[in-house]
């Protein structure tokens, strides 16, 4: 920031490098370790902290009925993220002697484990190296809003909390069929999930006991404490219904785990809207800029524009314009940089319609500073786009704009005087349609982060759909 000069002005490069960085989360997170744990020297415990290679891991916890799926879906959840599982009966094994003995003679008592031993044992195990750099899912813990809340006390707080929901008499019915596997301890059922491998089939063991009964009790203790859990969690959790394929349940729950929460940093927007001609893209940045109060880019506009007030930069270009040529690169960058360097872009964010076009063209604006944080290719069939421009003609008496099929004129003396614009005829549009495609893989390549949207509807549903992924963070791969 040049502090010479007023007003002050904060560089674009800035906001793009705090978001990449995460800088707002770091300092978010470090507070928050600094409060739950008070150390002695905050400073080498800031430093132990900032060495990290990777704070950004797993944390989840899936709660749920009986009979729900909890052990399935949690070890499912673990064998593709590659994070330690958790469950109540591998806590308990792995804890240290001291705390193993204890937990071990309220079990052998039939007594409840105390909040304040198992908050001992999951913190003790959360501090292993495969937690910390892998991640965990917590299975079947906490079992009533006192242990949540102690979890939170302690600064134990998951990501994502998943409940497993499923009506009484489904579960009860998956007890009475339940087989276990003692030598992995994997759950099946007798009508439901039945093993291929028939080594494991000769190995299944029924469940001791009366399922119906033991499930029955069991269940009225989980519906009396499960609200005070929920209401615990509220922020981070998804209830998923259980009474579906576990295929289908173990899809839900990794699209929740891919899902990130919304941000207290300072966001402003930075959009690329990508497309063929005719796909809407001039509509939905319009939309964009009029309800979110950032700045409408188009490079089209710009240019126009600049040879209009006989600037040095239009003077250059238009010579290219006039002879119906390509603008060089070079200028329109240049026209780009100066604009998206002017204090309302920096300041409320901007859409950019109408570049870039080709890789190269991303590539140069990326290196200029300019990174956008949504990149969107509004995705229309060829046919859908010709129809769209070629059935389009103008009033040049009113200026109306009228389309055959989807706005016809009211009358023949209307229809009559109507006129097509050149750039509208099939051979041009056909043209222009084979440009975009020429490029759009590669730019596609360049911009991993792409969301494609279909363009072939209402434009206010296209809309919703890009405003959704607007204002909440993208899905972050697993």
């Amino acid at each position: 920031m040049d502090q010479t000069k007023r007003p002050l002005r904060i560089p674009p490069e800035f906001a793009t490098y705090s978001e990449r960085h995460g800088i707002f989360e770091l300092y978010k997170r470090l507070m928050e370790q600094l409060l739950l744990t008070k150390p002695d020297d905050p400073i080498p415990f800031l430093i132990d902290l900032l060495k990290r290679d990777n704070d950004d891991v797993p944390q989840v916890i899936i709660l749920g009925p009986p009979a729900s799926g909890k052990h399935t879906i949690g070890k499912m959840v673990c064998n593709r993220l590659r994070t330690a599982h958790l469950t109540l009966k591998t806590l308990i094994l792995e804890a240290s002697n001291d705390l193993k003995r204890k937990a071990e003679d309220f079990v052998r008592k039939k007594e409840a484990i105390p909040t304040a031993l198992w908050l001992q044992i999951i913190k003790e195990r959360l501090k292993l190296f495969d937690c910390v750099k892998k991640g965990w899912v917590l299975e079947g813990f906490p079992q009533t809003r006192d242990q949540a809340m102690a979890l939170q006390a302690e600064g134990i707080y998951p990501k994502h909390f998943v409940i497993l929901d499923a009506p009484d008499t489904v579960l009860i019915e998956r007890a009475a069929g339940k087989r276990v596997d003692p030598k992995t301890g994997d759950v099946y059922h007798v009508t439901f999930d039945w093993p291929n491998n028939p080594e494991v089939e000769s190995r299944l063991e029924e469940v001791t006991g009366n399922p119906e009964e033991e499930i029955i009790e069991q269940l009225i203790v989980y519906h009396r404490h499960i609200d005070g859990i929920m209401s615990s969690f509220e922020p981070v959790q998804k209830v998923i219904n259980a009474d579906q394929p576990k295929a289908d349940v173990f899809s839900q729950v990794m699209t929740f785990l891919q899902s990130q929460p919304r941000s207290a940093a300072p966001h402003n927007p930075r959009i690329v809207l990508l497309g063929p001609t005719g796909s809407g893209k001039g509509v939905q940045a319009a939309l964009l800029a009029n309800k979110y109060n950032i700045v409408n880019v188009s490079c089209g506009q710009l240019v126009k524009q600049a040879i209009e007030d006989e600037t040095k930069m239009g003077t250059a270009m238009k010579p290219y314009v006039s002879k119906n040529m390509m603008v060089p690169d070079a200028l329109i960058l240049s026209l780009l940089k100066d604009r998206l360097s002017q204090l309302d872009c920096v300041s409320r964010g901007w859409v950019i319609h109408g570049y870039p076009s080709t890789r190269e063209q991303a590539e140069q604006l990326s290196g200029a500073g300019f990174i956008p944080n949504r990149v969107f290719f509004l995705d229309v069939p060829n046919d859908s786009v010709v129809e769209r421009l070629t059935l389009r003609a103008t009033d040049l008496i009113t200026g109306d704009r009228y389309h055959m099929m989807y706005n016809p004129p009211r009358t023949q003396e209307v229809k009559d005087r109507l006129e097509v614009h050149p750039k509208d005829t099939d051979d041009a549009v056909r043209k222009r349609l084979s440009g975009y495609h020429a490029y759009v893989e590669e730019i596609a390549d360049y911009y991993v982060d792409g969301q494609h949207i279909n363009a072939d509807q209402d434009p206010h549903t296209v809309f919703e759909c890009i405003e959704s992924m607007v204002v909440n963070p993208l899905p972050k791969h697993l």
